[in-house]
């Protein structure tokens, strides 16, 4: 089997899919791994440094895609200044992807539909089951750590003012108060980094457990009045709400909106579009120079007006919309990345090759694209074919 890292290319994305750590380990399991000239450069990856690994450097990245069996990459296809094309238009038909796909997120559709076209194998990590014995596989629970920690950061250095309580020789300026809206992996990662950094936290979500989890971090809860029958979905993952229930989560996040600094938008449903708890009056209303980090615009966003990719004011209000944020982190999130990744892969290689199991749980979870056609529940719902 032959795997591909090639060079990602989204603007501001310094990850790569695989270190040294795991080419060697890829090698070790047989496989030929070929490998972009500079893709580890941002992440602090040397050339040489995987060459010793094993690896094959390639200078050009077509031949890279014409060769492997499997291509790995961290974001999704996109197009390619250098090239003139997209990286779909690089592959062929057969070749499996491994990668974040966020199929269900109207910006990718077409991209999903071109991927199904070339009879390109689409499995998105985005799908990766939250069950046991997939934990080591799962780079969304790793990538939100990260962007957790490092959006509130964000929110930190976009704010004008202290976030901690701080006395000075003419007073005490309050500290900020801080909303985090779902609180999973990185709702309870910004929690905590708000709280080192002296904020006064906030948490919303559907789930009762999570809002224990959250309580348990010194968070005080937005009661949003949601039946844990409406919430609840197999596994503890939140459910897509109906549309009158919905409308009850904005009403009761509307009333504390105007008293925060910073919210923290990390609400996902997983496989269908992120749900909009937060509208454009409803920014209207917040204090200018509040900050709103929004973590789910991959999946459409937590904010009807969260820019997609960049970085806006509005209303006032600064919106963060950016989708790389674990890129900022380069060096801790490729470690993390590269490792779920590869247990992945391995997971799904029989024999030297990958074959599906389209019996197993994570398979069926993560599988985009399949024999040219698209077979993904929650992109069929989001663009209108099922």
């Amino acid at each position: 089997m032959i795997i591909g890292i090639p060079k990602e290319i989204m603007h501001g994305e310094r990850r790569v899919a695989a270190t040294p750590e795991t080419v060697a380990k890829f090698v070790k399991d047989g496989a030929k791994v070929l490998v972009e000239n500079g893709a580890g450069v941002g992440a602090f990856f040397a050339d040489g440094a995987y060459a010793a690994a094993g690896a094959e450097m390639v200078a050009d990245v077509a031949d890279l895609y014409k060769r492997a069996d499997v291509i790995l990459k961290v974001k999704e296809p996109l197009f390619n200044e250098e090239k003139g094309c997209s990286e779909i238009d690089m592959m062929h038909a057969g070749q499996y992807i491994i990668t974040f796909i966020h199929p269900a997120s109207p910006v990718n559709h077409q991209m999903v539909k071109d991927m199904a076209k070339k009879g390109v194998i689409g499995l998105t990590l985005d799908g990766v089951p939250r069950i046991s014995r997939a934990q080591n596989m799962d780079a969304l629970t790793s990538m939100s750590t990260v962007a957790g920690y490092k959006g509130m950061l964000m929110a930190a250095s976009d704010l004008e003012k202290f976030m901690p309580q701080i006395f000075c020789a003419v007073g005490m300026i309050k500290p900020c108060n801080v909303l985090v809206i779902g609180v999973g992996v990185a709702g309870l990662q910004a929690l905590a980094t708000a709280k080192r950094l002296g904020a006064v936290t906030y948490a919303a979500d559907i789930r009762p457990a999570a809002m224990e989890q959250a309580k348990s971090l010194g968070a005080k809860p937005v009661e949003l009045g949601v039946p844990a029958e409406e919430a609840i979905a197999p596994g503890g993952y939140a459910l897509k709400l109906p549309a009158a229930t919905l409308e009850k989560e904005r009403k009761a996040l509307a009333e504390v909106l105007p008293n925060m600094d910073v919210v923290f938008c990390s609400a996902l449903i997983p496989g269908k579009l992120a749900p909009v708890v937060i509208t454009e009056d409803m920014v209207k209303t917040m204090k200018e120079g509040s900050v709103i980090v929004d973590i789910a615009i991959d999946q459409g966003g937590n904010c009807a007006i969260t820019p997609a990719g960049t970085r806006e004011v509005k209303h006032g209000v600064v919106l963060e919309g950016i989708k790389n944020i674990p890129g900022m982190l380069a060096a801790s999130s490729t470690w993390m990345f590269a490792q779920n990744i590869y247990n992945l892969t391995k997971f799904l290689t029989h024999d030297g090759e990958i074959k599906l199991d389209m019996n197993d749980e994570i398979v069926k979870s993560i599988l985009v694209t399949l024999n040219g056609e698209i077979v993904h529940a929650g992109a069929l719902e989001a663009m209108g074919l099922k």
